[in-house]
């Protein structure tokens, strides 16, 4: 499987390539007072506000800086009630797309997180799966994605 590659602190993980949308450069964000602290903030794609994650708050660390490979990877964000969302993701050192073969990746025998998923070893050391479809709690879901999945 074909896997973004970036960092989480000092540690590797991987998006699934199929779904990436598209990876920009670090852009302004429109913070959101209040928000979860997670919630790096909007940013405007083409017209469109789209939530932004910072994936290492997401994750109990603090906010990374921002490094000229810090990265937003719009994901294409899938609810639970099946609607798809642009989901933007605040990451640092995004190194890349790497093959990882199936045979490889192994559970990791960790529930530290619901959206970490299976780890391959490579010379780099271990890499880690980020399991999209877990990755937002279902209140932070139904916060950021309430116009169109929860009508009011």
């Amino acid at each position: 499987m074909k896997l973004l590659v970036f960092h989480i602190g000092a540690d590797r993980y991987g998006l699934r390539l199929r779904d990436v949308l598209r990876v920009l450069p670090l852009v302004e964000l429109k913070q959101l007072p209040l928000a979860p602290d997670s919630v790096a903030g909007i940013m405007d794609l083409h017209g469109a506000p789209v939530p932004v994650i910072d994936l290492c708050r997401a994750s109990g660390l603090p906010s990374g800086e921002d490094h000229f490979d810090t990265r937003i990877i719009v994901a294409d964000y899938v609810t639970p009630a099946g609607a798809h969302h642009a989901l933007g993701l605040r990451a640092e050192r995004v190194l890349g797309v790497q093959e990882v073969g199936n045979e490889l990746l192994r559970d990791s025998g960790v529930q530290a997180a619901p959206f970490l998923g299976a780890v391959a070893s490579d010379a780099q050391g271990m890499l880690q799966v980020v399991e999209l479809a877990q990755l937002l709690p279902a209140d932070l879901c139904a916060l950021l994605f309430q116009s169109a999945d929860n009508p009011t």
